[in-house]
Formats: structure tokens, C-alpha cells, sequence
């Protein structure tokens, strides 16, 4: 192992468990989880019914099948060629007609599964988008994108693999332990003799399988987060020079995958050849018995004759095959089990957004657009960001945010937005407390621009127009030529041999994150996306940090006129953005501890003018007095 190269186990890997490692689970009981799954199947159950009764019309076909062996032995014993006909006939009818059906059988219980695992996978897609954000802030990515894909495609392998032929199985085993005891008891008893060691074998194998199968569900979702983490973080690894330690890391949890794996696999190879020899050995000692018996003489021996051995044979290796059948369900069962167990945790335990009763709002004040009453608010318990805010916005008034990184900007926005609910005080839209208000209508009153503009795979109008299910393309285009964003995008229709006509640039493709736009060219589509929605409220959180001093220039004549007579809140780091503002409020550890117009705080000398300086000072050598320093 090379000097840099960490060993199994070790700190790097231990760290990677404790970000990306699930906890364990508590005691499932397959029976409620099943409970809980019923419901998606519910919808679908007129297939499952199909399915179960076909599935004992094979059952007893298969049934008949040994008889009908039999029964052509003892015709090629007397040469009976009418009696060998008739028998072939039957039992090509037999296998044919149950092949069929099974075919029937097995469609009708996959259709099911397909159908009842789009409607979970829907459902956990759904939640996803309802979950609060703190969920997100402490769940890795990949952990929950794997609840949507492996766990649901392990559920639906019940399904798939016809593990819920297990009732069929059960009805074929009454069948062939009744066969049996009629044609000959004691040699029944040599086929139930191997029972208990087929029990104690399951019961070796049940709590280990469900176990490993456990840990693949958590390998497979610790193995997807960190995937998920690396492809987004590509860039800073190369950047750094950090392969080989990412690939140390990666080849600690894939070990680990690797070995869960390992581990189900040899638990099942376990139960596999533990039945495979059992079911031979009772044939061998069924075939030992009956030459004893034969040996001894009398009528008892007359009795075991070559067509029953044939027939008891038959219902033997017919008998062991529902129980091996069983075996390899019921391995795929504890894998399913094991995935259901993950998708009902997150369903429990995943903080979801929730509405408030009336009676524990507070009252309304019309005469307040925006504000903020007494806010206390910590992401993490115990470490606030907002320390006893109280922020009041009239209507059409423009309020700049300012204050050092952390000091609480964002997290006020966060708030207006209700993607994170305070701990204490109020927050008001239009004069009403946000929690009286559903959230789909809360947040359709603002448009928001981030710093960090994110872009759906799509085209230009799909992704300015994102907020109408059909986007109007009259109304996108106005809001892209209103940001100066029109002739960049009609340049890159030309150049990609697109018509250059009428408004098919709208269509030009955007790839996944926007990766074939510049930055700023994203953050003039974060600009029309916020003209298209026209909302009263407007949210510019370091809207311009991203685009040259021309693009904003232009951005921010279009914006003086999409801003009058609305209500907006500009979080900015460049003081030079928010000189217009109709009041500054400053910022500094959670507190407001200034507000004021841009001249008024540069009087004062306090926080604001102190960030003036460091501003300007960053950009020139001799800077002139703060009273004449340009914003």
C-alpha cells in the first residue's frame, strides 16, 4: 500500500459512513410492510385476481401430471400403444395448456407490479417535492434518489420474479402432500422426514439474507450519493488534483457494496444446494425403501410396483420444487422487504410541509407588504442565523440586504418564501402571516432571481416559462428582449443553423445545468424568468454577481422599470447594484444593526460605510473620500 493510500476502515472511509451512511434499521414485520404497500396495489387488483385463479388451475394441472406418468408406464409394461397414445395426448395437452396459462398467469401479476410501482415511485416523487428543505440540507442526493430507483425496482421484483406465486405454491404442496399419503403412507413419511432439516436451513438463512439485504439497500444509496456528489463536484476535484484520494474513497464504499453482495449471495447459493440435496437425498431413500420392501417379499412388496415408484417419484421432485421455488422467493422477498423497510422510513421520517391552524396565526396588517416581527431562526438547534429581526417593507418599496457572508440575507428571503418555517416571530405577505397562507399561493407572489441560476434540460422558452404548464411564447420573448438577452440567443440560433426567423430562437436547446451557457447568459434567463411570472414581489438575491459590468448596466435599466410600483428585496455584496434602493438594511452576525438611504449610512460611518470602503479600496489604490467614493 503506497504512504497516501488509507487502509479499510480507516478515517476517510469512516467519514464518508457518517455523511453518506443510512442508520439501522429496527425490527420490520414483513406483514405491516405489506399492509402499507396494498394501497398502490389496491388500484390494480382485478390483474392480481387473474393471476391467483389461473395460478390454481395450474397448480392443478401440474397436479395430474405424475398420474398421467405413471399411469404410462404401466400401459408400456402391457404394451397398451392405444393406451401410450391416449396418455401422450394428455400429457402434451397437460404441459401446453399450462405453459399457456402461466404465461397468462405471469403477464397479469407483472402488469400489476408495474402499474402499482409507477404509482409509488409517482408517490415518492411527490413527497420529494413536499419534503422541507432542512431534510435536504442533511440527506445526501443520491440516498434519496436511490428510494425512487433501486428500492422501488426491488419492491417491483416481487412482482417480476412471481414471488407471490408463493400461494400457488402452497395450494401445489396440499395437493401433493394429499397424492401422496393416498398412494403410499409410508413412503410419504420419507418425503415429510426432510421437513425439520429444510426448516432449520430457512431458519439459518432468514435473519442473515434479510440482514446483507439491508446492507446493499444502504451500500447502493451511500454508493449513489457519493456518485452523485463527485460527477457535480468534477470540476474542483480535477481543479485540485484530488482522483487519486476520491478514488481511495470510492474504493472503500465499493468494497463495502461489494461484500454485502457477497454476503446475500452466499446465503442464497446456502439455501439453493441445501434443498437441491435434501430433495436428492429423500429420492435416494425413497428408491432404497422401496428395494428393501420389494426384497422382503409378500404383498406388500407386490404392491411397490414400477408405475407407483415412477408416480411417487414424480410427486417428490414436484414436491421439493415449490420449496426450492419458495427458497429463491423468499431471498427476493427480504430484498423487497429490505427496500419497502427504506421507502416507509423516509415516508416517517422526512420532515414534510405542513399547514398551521388559524387560531395560532397571528392577526393581519394590511398596511405591511413585507415584514418580519420579532424572527428567531436556526438551521441547526441552538446556532441562530436571525437573532430577533423586525423588518417591516411597504408596498412598491425597494429594501436592499447587506451585511458580511452569513449574517442572515439569504435566510431572510428563505423565510419570505417559507422554505424553512422560523422557530419564533411572524412573518407577513400582503399583511397576512405566511403560514395561513397554502404554499403554492404563497410563493407564486414572488419572483425570485438567485446568484446560483439552475437550468432544466429543455430549451430557452421551456426554462423562462417554467412556471406555466404551456408557456406563451409571445409573453417569453418580450421578457428575454426586455433584459437585453434577445440578440445573444437569436446569435446562437444562426450559429446552430436554427431559422432566424420570427421567435424560433426560443427554441434553442439548453443542456443539463445550462452547461452551454455561460454564466451570465444564465443569469439574464434567471432575469426573464422573473419578468415572465410579472409577480408584486420580486427577490433579487446577488442577482448581477455573475454578469460583466455592461450586462448589468443594461440589466439594470430594464429592471428600474419592471421594479416600479413593486415590492422587492435585493440581497447584494456590490454596494454599486443597490445605490437606488429606498432603504439599506444592514446586517451583521443575525441582527439588523443599520438601515437607512445609501447617503444616510455613509453619514453615519458605521457598518455600511466601513463596508463602502473595503468595497472601493478593493478596487482602486487611491481612492477618494467616502462622501465622494462612487457607489
Amino acid at each position: 500500500m503506497s504512504a497516501g493510500a488509507q487502509p479499510r476502515g480507516s478515517a476517510g472511509e469512516q467519514r464518508l459512513r457518517a455523511f453518506h451512511e443510512e442508520g439501522a434499521l429496527g425490527k420490520a414485520y414483513d406483514v405491516n410492510l405489506l399492509r402499507r404497500l396494498w394501497p398502490f396495489v389496491r388500484p390494480h387488483a382485478r390483474h392480481l385476481i387473474v393471476s391467483l385463479i389461473v395460478l390454481f388451475v395450474v397448480a392443478g394441472l401440474n397436479l395430474a401430471r405424475p398420474l398421467v406418468m405413471g399411469d404410462v408406464v404401466r400401459h408400456a409394461a402391457n404394451h397398451d400403444r392405444d393406451g401410450l397414445f391416449r396418455d401422450g395426448l394428455i400429457l402434451t395437452g397437460l404441459v401446453v395448456t399450462a405453459q399457456l396459462l402461466g404465461f397468462v398467469q405471469l403477464y397479469a401479476m407483472q402488469l400489476a407490479g408495474a402499474h402499482a410501482m409507477a404509482d409509488l415511485r409517482e408517490k415518492i416523487f411527490l413527497f420529494l417535492q413536499r419534503i422541507t428543505l432542512r431534510f435536504f440540507d442533511k440527506t445526501p442526493v443520491g440516498r434519496l434518489v436511490t428510494r425512487a430507483t433501486n428500492d422501488v425496482d426491488a419492491l417491483g421484483e416481487l412482482f417480476a420474479s412471481g414471488v407471490l406465486n408463493a400461494l400457488g405454491d402452497v395450494v401445489s404442496l396440499t395437493g401433493y402432500v394429499i397424492a401422496m399419503v393416498v398412494l403410499d403412507w409410508q413412503m410419504s413419511l420419507i418425503a415429510f422426514a426432510a421437513m425439520p432439516v429444510v426448516l432449520v436451513i430457512v431458519s439459518f438463512v432468514r435473519g442473515r439474507s434479510r440482514q446483507a439485504y439491508r446492507d446493499i439497500r444502504a451500500k447502493t444509496a451511500r454508493l449513489n450519493a457519493f456518485l452523485g456528489e463527485q460527477v457535480n463536484g468534477i470540476a474542483v476535484v480535477q481543479a485540485y488534483g484530488t482522483e487519486a484520494a476520491m478514488e481511495r474513497d470510492f474504493d472503500d464504499i465499493n468494497v463495502s457494496y461489494r461484500d454485502a453482495n457477497k454476503r446475500s449471495i452466499y446465503y442464497e447459493a446456502v439455501l439453493d444446494a441445501a434443498i437441491e440435496m435434501v430433495a436428492t437425498l429423500c429420492i435416494a431413500s425413497l428408491l432404497l425403501w422401496v428395494a428393501v420392501r420389494h426384497e422382503s417379499g409378500g404383498a406388500r412388496g407386490a404392491a411397490a410396483t414400477f408405475a407407483l415408484v415412477v408416480t411417487f417419484t414424480g410427486y417428490i421432485k414436484q414436491f421439493f420444487e415449490p420449496i426450492s421455488m419458495l427458497s429463491q422467493r423468499y431471498t427476493i422477498l427480504q430484498s423487497a422487504m429490505s427496500g419497502a423497510e427504506r421507502i416507509f422510513q423516509l415516508f416517517d421520517e422526512a420532515e414534510v410541509e405542513g399547514d398551521v391552524e388559524a387560531s395560532k396565526c397571528a392577526p393581519d396588517r394590511a398596511d405591511e407588504a413585507l415584514s418580519l416581527d420579532h424572527v428567531t431562526f436556526a438551521y441547526k438547534r441552538g446556532v441562530p442565523v436571525l437573532r430577533d429581526v423586525t423588518l417591516q417593507a411597504r408596498k412598491g418599496e425597494k429594501i436592499a440586504l447587506v451585511g458580511a457572508t452569513g449574517s442572515g440575507k439569504t435566510t431572510i428571503a428563505s423565510l419570505l418564501l417559507r422554505l424553512y418555517d422560523l422557530d419564533e416571530g411572524v412573518v407577513r405577505v400582503d399583511g397576512r402571516d405566511i403560514r395561513l397562507y397554502p404554499r403554492l399561493e404563497l410563493r407564486e407572489k414572488f419572483s425570485v432571481v438567485p446568484q446560483d441560476v439552475y437550468l432544466f434540460s429543455g430549451t430557452l422558452l421551456s426554462n423562462v416559462a417554467m412556471a406555466d404548464a404551456k408557456p406563451d411564447r409571445e409573453r417569453a420573448r418580450l421578457a428575454l428582449e426586455r433584459v437585453g438577452a434577445a440578440p445573444l440567443f437569436k446569435k446562437r440560433a444562426v450559429s446552430r443553423q436554427s431559422p432566424a426567423v420570427s421567435d424560433a430562437w426560443l427554441d434553442v436547446q439548453v443542456d443539463e445545468r445550462g452547461s452551454n451557457f455561460s454564466a451570465g447568459e444564465r443569469q439574464l434567463i434567471a432575469f426573464a424568468r422573473a419578468l415572465y411570472r410579472d409577480a408584486p414581489f420580486v427577490i433579487l438575491d446577488e442577482a448581477t454577481a455573475s454578469v460583466d459590468s455592461d450586462t448589468e448596466a443594461r440589466l439594470q435599466r430594464a429592471l428600474e422599470a419592471v421594479l416600479e410600483e413593486r415590492t422587492a428585496v435585493i440581497i447584494a455584496h456590490r454596494l454599486s447594484t443597490i445605490k437606488a434602493a429606498d432603504r439599506i438594511v444592514v446586517l451583521h452576525k443575525g441582527a439588523i444593526v443599520e438601515q437607512g438611504t445609501h447617503e444616510e449610512l455613509l453619514a453615519k460611518n458605521g457598518f455600511y460605510a466601513k463596508l463602502h470602503r473595503l468595497q472601493f479600496a478593493s478596487t482602486s489604490e487611491a481612492p477618494p473620500p467616502v462622501a465622494h467614493a462612487p457607489a
